[in-house]
């Protein structure tokens, strides 16, 4: 056989062997479009917990960006929502605005908005904070400590995601990507509605 003919045949079971092991797969897709978006985007589901679904309270602890700390021990007796993000992440931009008129609306009946910044260094995640106007804090998880620790109780799989925790400290509702403003809002009622 010529080096021609032999060229030719090992790229016709090249296109083969490579037409032969593409699916319909969003991830790698979203790879393969080389966009440079950097995270897994979410598809907006919901998932909500009835109260014999839930898990134990959550637990884990972080620094805050201003140097403060968190305790997840201390999350009892109030909602919580817990918003995982990045600077550079364009859902994260979009609901930024949503999640502050939220928090705003909430905090005089005592729920809390806590950011998890899973990327950013202090400089970048004050940066984005300046820029939405967030008035509420968010704690630095480059090391992945406090994503890991909630992986025990629902996993939050896409950046942006949003958590509501109960007044009992556990997960009551998962939205994975853009957190809708009204649907957060009634995730948050429904929460405040329990004993």
């Amino acid at each position: 056989m010529s080096r021609r003919s032999l060229l030719a045949a090992g790229g016709a079971a090249l296109t083969v062997a490579l037409a032969a092991c593409t699916t319909n797969d969003p991830l790698a897709d979203q790879a393969n479009a080389g966009d440079n978006k950097n995270y897994i985007a979410g598809d907006g589901s919901v998932t909500e917990y009835g109260a014999s679904e839930r898990k134990d309270p959550v637990q884990f602890a972080g620094t805050l960006f201003d140097g403060g700390k968190v305790d997840a021990a201390d999350f009892p007796g109030q909602v919580t929502v817990l918003n995982f993000w990045y600077a550079a992440c364009a859902p994260c931009r979009l609901e930024a605005p949503d999640l502050q008129a939220l928090y705003a609306d909430f905090k005089p009946q005592g729920v809390e908005f806590i950011g998890v910044n899973i990327r950013d260094e202090k400089a970048a995640a004050e940066a984005f904070e300046r820029n939405f106007k967030l008035s509420y804090p968010s704690m630095m998880d480059k090391d992945g400590g406090v994503l890991l620790a909630l992986t025990k109780y629902v996993p939050p799989s896409s950046v942006p995601t949003t958590l509501v925790l109960d007044k009992k400290g556990r997960v009551s509702a998962r939205i994975l990507g853009v957190a809708e403003k009204g649907t957060l809002k009634a995730l948050i009622t429904s929460a405040l509605a329990e004993n």
